[in-house]
């Protein structure tokens, strides 16, 4: 709809009468579309793109390594369908594009975005690493041949759900080899100094996201497939009702290769049939001691590091630490929860210990995500090299002071902390009138658990993590409880309903011989 011009009201500074009160309905409507569209995200891009000839500048494939606060997302990757946070594929894709470092008209599919793997809702990382293709200062005949020739496969599928834990199909890490390729390596001929990637993007990202770091890397390098290994951590505090000795005991059990199917979490989306995982470690330590004004517990973290992870695993892990840690259930529950195979059962980890068969997944809660972190993903030497812009400004008016990263994160740090110590002294005057409730955990030999369970009257409150709790005056052991459906039952309920036409299309695509990405991702 066409705007009629207006002549302008003019008004006193005593008058309130709007400049668009004689508009009519549909007037006032057709502004209001064309105050959206011209300020809305896609119109500055689209105006943005026009204006810059992304064409006829050279690219180059890179390395970005960032740390975002998960509580402020709705997840990593980016979802098609509206959410109620800001993804943080979204919010960094939109800074690429005003960087004017990507051409927004091209979307992910145009600069080649591969992220090493999804995290969940309100999950963070602190070494999260993504590959692209980017604008680029240096211009050799290598770099304008790559920039022709974009390759890796495009993100996952926007259509998966919001929130998932690592991704599938990783291979062992005696199956890679290290690549290196000439343009891992800057072009040392040249004067010209290659664009400053950190300044530049945390400028416009939020506080919430910071680029730490940048490395050239080869064309044909995956940030999901080069990977061998990835490192989360959880933290928590070792409160009064929690064994941290039973703890590690269970978590000593997850190390090698194993069926985790009891350990994650089904989606009939993601067709998983092989549910084997390899951990490298699995290990709780102490962080921090307790500096709580009323004793909530030194801080602790459980490190795991493996080669792909599963849908939901670590935190359906940690939920399982937790339950040993109350002394609810007994460590060896680890094992049995592995134990999926009646025709190869796994023998006892120690004498005489009991070890069930666990074809399908009982029913528990997993651990909340507030104190997960992606804390790093693992290359080869020859696949990345790591660099700053330390000594790179972008501009005369940048200094350290504005655009050194560690001083920006040492400046949320501090803010943090000082939030945490008014919380402390509330918690201290809080204390003053009110006594903590009583509560028989940590449970600490047998005879006190079947009293518990026997004669539950008193209401439990269970650990989940991020200081929540479950709380229950009955608890029923893990393995008593309700089974949930095989993976085989999940996978064709999704193939023959909601999920068909994606199905189809996956079929199509295996006929014609095109790469399929499997895994979750």
């Amino acid at each position: 709809m066409r705007i009629p011009r207006r002549m302008p009201i003019i008004m006193s500074s005593s008058s309130t009468i709007s400049p668009y009160h004689n508009w009519t309905r549909e007037e006032l409507i057709a502004r209001l579309q064309q105050i959206d569209k011209d300020y809305s995200p896609q119109g500055k891009q689209d105006s943005q793109s026009a204006a810059f000839n992304f064409a006829a500048h050279p690219r180059r494939k890179i390395a970005l390594k960032f740390c975002y606060a998960g509580l402020d997302y709705n997840g990593l990757a980016f979802q098609k369908d509206l959410t109620p946070l800001p993804t943080v594929e979204g919010v960094l894709f939109d800074a690429l594009a005003k960087a004017r470092l990507i051409d927004p008209a091209s979307g992910f599919e145009g600069c080649g975005w591969e992220r090493c793997g999804r995290t969940d809702k309100g999950v963070s990382a602190a070494g999260q690493v993504i590959s692209l293709w980017v604008r680029s200062n240096i211009r050799t005949q290598e770099h304008i041949e790559e920039a022709n020739t974009p390759s890796g496969p495009t993100p996952a599928d926007t259509t998966e759900p919001e929130d998932a834990e690592g991704s599938d199909d990783f291979p062992l890490m005696t199956d890679l080899e290290p690549s290196f390729s000439s343009s891992c390596v800057e072009d040392r001929t040249s004067s010209t100094k290659e664009i400053p990637y950190i300044q530049v993007l945390n400028r416009v990202l939020p506080p919430t996201i910071r680029v730490l770091c940048w490395s050239p890397v080869s064309a044909s390098f995956s940030a999901r497939f080069n990977c061998k290994y990835r490192h989360y951590k959880y933290f928590f505090p070792a409160t009064a009702d929690l064994d941290i000795e039973r703890m590690q005991d269970a978590a000593f059990r997850i190390v090698g290769s194993h069926d985790f199917r009891n350990l994650c979490t089904m989606d009939g989306s993601k067709q998983i049939e092989n549910f084997t995982r390899h951990v490298m470690r699995a290990e709780i330590s102490q962080v921090a001691p307790d500096e709580s004004p009323t004793g909530v517990g030194a801080m602790y973290v459980f490190d795991l590091i493996g080669n792909a992870f599963l849908y939901n695993q670590v935190r359906s892990i940690m939920a399982i630490l937790f339950l040993v840690g109350t002394g609810l259930e007994e460590p060896h529950v680890m094992s049995s929860l592995m134990n999926v195979d009646p025709t190869n059962p796994l023998p006892p980890l120690k004498p005489g210990e009991p070890t069930e068969i666990v074809q399908c997944r009982p029913s528990y809660q997993m651990a909340d995500g507030l104190p997960l972190a992606l804390w790093d993903c693992g290359y080869a030497d020859g696949d990345v090299q790591w660099q700053a812009d330390d000594g790179n400004a972008s501009s005369d008016k940048d200094s350290p002071m504005t655009t050194n990263v560690r001083l920006q994160l040492a400046s949320i740090y501090t803010r943090s902390r000082i939030r945490t110590t008014l919380d402390g002294h509330f918690l201290r005057a809080a204390a003053q009138f009110h006594e903590l409730p009583y509560s028989p955990l940590p449970i600490t030999s047998e005879a006190d658990k079947d009293a518990v369970l026997k004669f539950q009257k008193n209401v439990m409150g269970i650990p989940i993590g991020g200081g929540l709790h479950i709380r229950t005056s009955k608890y029923r052991p893990l393995l008593g409880r309700e089974r949930m459906e095989p993976a085989s039952v999940v996978n064709e309920r999704w193939r023959r309903g909601r999920g068909k036409k994606r199905w189809d299309e996956r079929v199509a695509r295996q006929a014609r011989g095109d790469q399929i990405d499997d895994g979750d991702e």
